[in-house]
């Protein structure tokens, strides 16, 4: 698969690197919705890397551990009267997604019309302990960044760079977004089992073979990971293997199937760097049929219920 093989690169060279290291429709929002303040002091409480410092600046003798912590702390709504809010923030996400194909062609107004429901629907969170609610069969129908980067492969990639490396990490993706743009993105699926301790991501792709002619490669390009709950709203995530299955190439889909060909991604990691780097998955947001996830970078990932 041309974008598995791109990936394939990607991790590569980073590990060599390692070293040195369209759409205009806008609905608008009903009338029945309610804002919901969503701002940080009100919602973060649990430790975080990053610190917010006031306005006055502390005396140079100040207690490192008097500051805030701006890290947010998953909150659950308990009033019966907010369901009917959430019912129709959540019409509007979806709608938003539907229109915008998952988000890969939102304008700048849309995407921001979703940071604001998102949001709010987080403030309206209505479960506790989301990441040990996620288990399930779940389809990603927006995407605020690359929808592959919903991947545990991806994500493995951003958490070896580590964060010195962010901005390199996003311009990897960008260039491999850009290069494997001929590709069609069918369903992406993720499957967390019952107990909350592996992930299998499912991303579905067509690949066409040269400009002009209708011969495409199909397959399904899946990433196991293993779980761990490490927070009420956080997953850690190590990954392990990827495969393709279902591809349409003569002789070889079959092969794959029958073989389960996976390439040993964690093991290679710690071959590279004596390690398999681990991904922080946060949910803030989890009910019945929609779960809005976000890694390391605050980027978000909406899913519905499979």
């Amino acid at each position: 698969m041309q974008q598995f093989a791109s990936a394939l690169a990607l991790l590569l060279g980073a590990a060599l690197r390692s070293g040195d290291v369209a759409h205009s429709f806008s609905p608008a929002f009903s009338s029945r919705v309610r804002v919901v303040s969503t701002s940080r002091t009100e919602r973060q409480t649990s430790p975080s890397p990053l610190f917010s410092m006031p306005d006055d600046p502390y005396p140079s003798d100040y207690d490192a551990d008097d500051l805030e912590s701006t890290q947010r702390t998953v909150s659950v709504d308990m009033n019966e009267e907010d369901a009917a809010i959430r019912d129709e923030l959540k019409r509007e996400l979806i709608l938003l997604a539907s229109v915008t194909n998952r988000g890969a062609c939102a304008s700048t107004e849309e995407e921001n019309l979703v940071v604001d429901l998102v949001t709010q629907l987080e403030a309206l969170n209505p479960t506790a302990d989301p990441a040990l609610n996620a288990q399930g069969e779940w389809e990603l129908c927006y995407s605020s960044k690359q929808s592959f980067r919903s991947s545990p492969f991806f994500l493995a990639i951003r958490a070896f760079l580590g964060d010195d490396n962010q901005a390199m990490a996003d311009t990897a993706f960008t260039i491999h977004d850009r290069a494997t743009t001929a590709s069609r993105v069918g369903k992406v699926r993720q499957i967390i089992d019952k107990d909350n301790k592996e992930l299998v991501s499912e991303y579905d792709l067509s690949v066409g073979l040269f400009p002009g002619l209708p011969l495409r490669v199909k397959g399904c390009v899946v990433t196991s990971a293993d779980l761990t709950v490490i927070a009420p709203e956080t997953l850690e995530m190590s990954v392990r293997g990827t495969k393709v299955n279902g591809s349409n190439v003569p002789f070889l889909d079959q092969y794959l199937d029958d073989n389960a060909v996976e390439i040993p991604v964690g093991e290679a990691y710690k071959t590279l760097s004596g390690s398999i780097p681990t991904a922080i998955l946060r949910t803030y947001y989890i009910d019945e049929g929609l779960r809005i996830t976000r890694d390391i970078d605050e980027n978000f990932f909406v899913f519905t219920r499979a």
